[in-house]
């Protein structure tokens, strides 16, 4: 793999809401994953949860692993939505490059590189990790897969950019992109917001494929119907540069 980062810090900031034990297999997972040669500082954000995870990453804060990787957990006294997890790992972090990750395993850090090099080639300001690059994954129900098309396309109108997944976990900032940026979207309407407003700032922005199992609602996927009518607002209002 690519060893560009060598030296450099990368930030895996990490919304968690209801993943218990899940979170788990998530933060091994990022550790051992390759990141073009970058040492990795990961943020874990509980953002409320109600199922036990919270107290699960009570313990974990206080533990020592023995590991070389920098994590830290921060707490939010009670539910705020992702976005709003996000800008306090954004907040926190201090890596030359910020990544989001989910917690819910839909996304694969071994991706990492792929995200990376962009970046560190100086080819990208912004990286955004496309799930439909390559067609709709199989496990993405077909209604899906067409509203998330329809709001990347409603998105690309107003910004003009030309991406395939705008709603996307998978986004890789420059620190300074992603600080300089304010954000105000406490849920999943963080997606338009951002994608408006670093189309708007001049940040160059690339996409790639990543690999990608989702998971049904059954399973613990908590963005909803509701969820989709907040993004068409978001992408207006962002998108006239409210």
């Amino acid at each position: 793999m690519s060893q560009f980062g060598e030296g450099r810090l990368l930030s895996v900031v990490i919304p968690v809401y209801n993943e218990l034990d899940t979170w788990r297999v998530l933060v091994k997972r990022v550790a051992a994953a390759d990141a073009a040669g970058m040492r990795k500082q990961i943020l874990l954000i509980e953002d409320g949860s109600s199922d036990g995870t919270r107290e699960q990453l009570r313990e974990f804060s206080n533990e020592d692993d023995g590991s070389d990787v920098d994590c830290r957990v921060v707490f939010h006294e009670q539910n705020a939505g992702k976005g709003a997890a996000l800008r306090t790992g954004f907040a926190a972090a201090t890596g030359d490059i910020v990544i989001i990750q989910d917690a819910d395993l839909e996304y694969d850090p071994d991706d990492y590189p792929i995200l990376l090099t962009e970046i560190l080639e100086d080819r990208a300001d912004v990286v955004y990790g496309s799930r439909f690059a390559c067609g709709r994954p199989e496990s993405i129900m077909p209604a899906n897969y067409a509203a998330n098309r329809f709001l990347t396309w409603l998105s690309n109108r107003f910004t003009g950019l030309k991406l395939t997944d705008m709603e996307t976990c998978y986004k890789a900032f420059r620190r300074e992109i992603i600080r300089s940026i304010p954000l105000e979207q406490d849920r999943f309407g963080f997606e338009p917001e951002i994608t408006a407003k670093v189309a708007r700032c001049g940040a160059r922005v690339v996409e790639v494929p990543i690999s990608y199992v989702g998971r049904t609602h059954e399973e613990g996927k908590k963005i909803g119907w509701r969820d989709g009518l907040k993004a068409i607002w978001c992408i207006m209002k962002y998108g006239f540069g409210k």
